[in-house]
């Protein structure tokens, strides 16, 4: 095993980590707040690489690089449109079905993910979307047998960026005491003064915010998007979310980064065909030591 094999599996773990700890994150904040798994919050995420993708592709006919203004306009829209269909989605598929019994919520939130699946396949076709190359600057770096690209770089410091700027937001602010209240217990936050409901919605808001982000990431990454690639990603920042401890902020942080690593590392050593597998046996190991996740401890008593 040379040093610079297992460097550049790690370099390109911390990248898909990164991806993987954005989408989690709004897993975990509404599994904090409702207790409901968003199972349509994978297809989200895709729903920010097809609208970043329309943006940019009026002006890449050419072959010419975007401006950096046009990228981050890319972003800017992934984030609106896609913080706009979190809030209808909790208005439409969960809110009526609050009080219901929790099947009815899963139910609702798988029928939300079909929703939307097909919802883009209509609009962008069943065909996969190629990304353009020249997205972002060609800029590569070599450090001994290591291979370091601008994409990787801004990746990994932007996921880094936006999860602290989340635990601050959530750890350090009036509005991050009431999410935290809201996520312990609703009534008494009812009493304490606190608009539960809008918790609730700044929550819809944040996570497909930051799961927009991460699709848009994923598409300039993987150079690619198609409408039913929710349900993969979906699932691996969900069970990046349990690693950690859903519910847990820094648990989603930690798991999708740990699982991106393990994942680079099982494709590189092992077989990219085993790396589902291998993905789901660790999750089994890691339940079976730490049934809630390695910062589980904290899940039922703060987000």
């Amino acid at each position: 095993m040379e040093l610079s094999t297992l460097l550049q599996q790690l370099v390109n773990g911390l990248t898909v980590g990164g991806i993987y700890a954005l989408i989690a994150l709004g897993y975990t904040m509404v599994y904090g707040i409702l207790k409901l798994i968003n199972f349509a919050h994978g297809d989200l995420a895709v729903l920010g690489a097809f609208i970043g993708l329309t943006v940019l592709g009026g002006q890449l006919g050419g072959g010419a690089p975007p401006a950096a203004w046009l990228v981050a306009l890319a972003f800017i829209a992934a984030v609106l449109v896609v913080s706009l269909a979190g809030v209808a989605l909790e208005f439409t598929a969960y809110r009526p079905l609050r009080h219901a019994h929790r099947l009815s919520a899963v139910v609702s939130a798988l029928g939300a993910s079909m929703f939307f699946e097909n919802g883009m396949m209509l609009i962008w076709s069943p065909q996969t979307r190629v990304f353009p190359s020249h997205i972002l600057p060609d800029i590569t770096w070599h450090l001994g047998g290591v291979v370091l690209t601008f994409t990787q770089v801004l990746i990994v410091f932007s996921s880094l960026l936006l999860m602290l700027a989340l635990y601050l937001y959530v750890n350090h602010t009036r509005f991050g005491t009431a999410i935290r209240a809201a996520a312990i217990d609703q009534d008494a936050a009812r009493l304490m003064g606190i608009n539960v409901n809008r918790v609730i919605i700044s929550v819809f808001i944040l996570g497909p915010a930051l799961g927009a982000i991460g699709g848009l990431f994923i598409g300039i990454y993987y150079r690619e998007a198609i409408f039913n690639m929710g349900w993969l990603y979906g699932l691996n920042a969900f069970i990046a979310a349990i690693i950690g401890g859903i519910g847990n902020i820094p648990g989603a942080m930690l798991g999708g980064l740990l699982l991106g690593l393990f994942n680079s590392l099982a494709a590189g050593y092992i077989s990219s065909s085993w790396q589902e597998a291998i993905t789901f046996g660790l999750l089994i190991l890691i339940l079976l030591v730490r049934p809630t996740g390695i910062l589980g401890e904290r899940v039922a008593e703060k987000v």
